[in-house]
């Protein structure tokens, strides 16, 4: 009698209100996706999406991932719900191989690796082994362009990496160093980016032109730098494995003034080992012109080799160890060195947290002529980042970063100390 009554009260052509159960809103919203009207299947999969209940809301993510990322074309909406997903379920294999996916599709191919390997980690059941080959094939897509960009704010107790020592010992006696010279505190803001452009050129071969740049700005303009280097080459796929070949040049500013500028190559390859790492070889050279003195003019070659590795679906890790020799017109800035680095990341809840240490040894060929000792350097290096998804917008997400620096050296002016701190934002486009 009660809803009689309130039948007879609701206005003349009102609709009726209707209250579907999860199981059938499913079915509603799959219903419009099918039919092509997007836009009320998705208002209704985000509506499941705030269920209070976990499964149906990985349900609806991730239906509305698939939908968005293949339907509507949105990869980049879709790959922040499926990550969504992994914040609350990471052991979820289907929604990581669905993320490395369209991170290939992004043109994210280390991030795609990295989910792969992840997922293939946690455990996959047989019948999920065909889907890995699938996605691993996935990873063979790129996108056509994109980028990505940082901006930070980065407050640094050695801005210039000088000594902090008043005066400086060398052959003719202690001189007294200038303020630019000496360790200088500061505030600055930070920017990079990269973007590139990938044309398909041959079967398994794909032209790649892509440009990268870095800002760091402080009050005192004479500590500015920046850095500029586009390159183009070929990216070629060899069996599993993919190479990377790149020439290209590189200008950099110190303090608004040209530094200097250098002819550039670069190869990188890199080869899946099994199905949780990966091997990279990366080879560089380059042809420095020192706009600011001549006797550090010269050439420089580098080679390092890393493996990555997941150890579960949320941690995982690698090392990498280097080489480097730099010739100059002055054998007292030719120098040879190397070093080894690592890294280890987790990620707890909706942070991503990276611990890195690193450790590089460099030595001079002869002794400059100012100074008693032949240079000698053992550097030293600790950070810690953290990616902050959980009040993410967009694709926008806050980054944390710290990080200290020791370089000990027998020359005084190469011997500092340097703590930094990075917050700013990170996006992919």
């Amino acid at each position: 009698m009660a809803v009689a009554q309130e039948a007879d009260q609701r206005p003349q052509g009102s609709p009726a209100a209707v209250q579907l159960t999860p199981f059938e809103l499913f079915g509603f919203a799959d219903a419009a996706r099918d039919k092509k009207d997007y836009t009320t299947a998705e208002a209704a999969y985000r509506a499941l999406a705030g269920n209070t209940d976990a499964d149906v809301r990985a349900e609806a993510r991730f239906r509305l991932a698939m939908m968005l990322a293949y339907q509507c074309k949105r990869p980049t909406e879709a790959a922040q719900l499926l990550r969504q997903i992994l914040d609350e379920k990471p052991k979820v294999a289907r929604v990581r191989l669905e993320l490395a996916r369209i991170d290939a599709l992004l043109g994210r191919v280390g991030a795609a690796g990295r989910e792969l390997r992840a997922a293939q980690a946690a455990g996959l059941p047989p019948e999920v082994e065909r889907a890995v080959r699938f996605y691993a094939q996935a990873l063979d897509v790129r996108r056509p362009v994109g980028g990505s960009l940082e901006v930070t704010l980065a407050p640094d107790s050695n801005i210039n990496r000088a000594t902090a020592a008043p005066t400086l010992a060398t052959v003719l006696g202690n001189f007294a160093l200038s303020n630019d010279a000496k360790a200088s505190s500061g505030l600055g803001a930070t920017v990079r980016g990269q973007g590139f452009v990938r044309v398909p050129a041959a079967n398994g071969v794909d032209l790649l032109a892509r440009v990268s740049g870095s800002a760091n700005v402080y009050r005192a303009s004479e500590f500015d730098d920046f850095i500029l280097a586009p390159q183009i080459g070929p990216e070629i796929t060899l069996g599993k494995g993919k190479l990377n070949l790149a020439v290209g040049g590189a200008w950099r500013w110190y303090g608004a003034v040209p530094y200097s500028f250098s002819w550039l190559g670069s190869a990188n390859w890199q080869h899946p080992l099994g199905r949780k790492a990966q091997i990279r070889v990366d080879a560089g050279f380059a042809a420095i012109d020192n706009r600011r003195d001549a006797l550090e003019t010269g050439d420089a070659w580098s080679l390092g080799i890393g493996l990555d590795r997941a150890f579960s679906a949320r941690l995982g890790g690698g090392m990498q160890v280097t080489a480097l020799r730099q010739t100059a017109r002055d054998p007292g800035y030719a120098t040879a060195g190397g070093g080894l680095n690592g890294y280890v990341f987790r990620e707890i809840g909706k942070t991503t947290v990276t611990v890195n240490a690193a450790y590089n040894h460099l030595e001079g060929d002869a002794r400059l002529v100012l100074f008693t000792d032949r240079r000698i350097d053992n550097t030293y290096i600790a950070g810690v980042s953290a990616t902050l998804r959980q009040i993410r917008v967009g694709s926008i997400a806050p980054v944390l970063r710290f990080r200290f620096e020791r370089n000990a050296s027998t020359v005084q002016i190469y011997d500092y100390r340097r703590f930094v701190g990075e917050a700013g934002i990170t996006t992919a486009f």
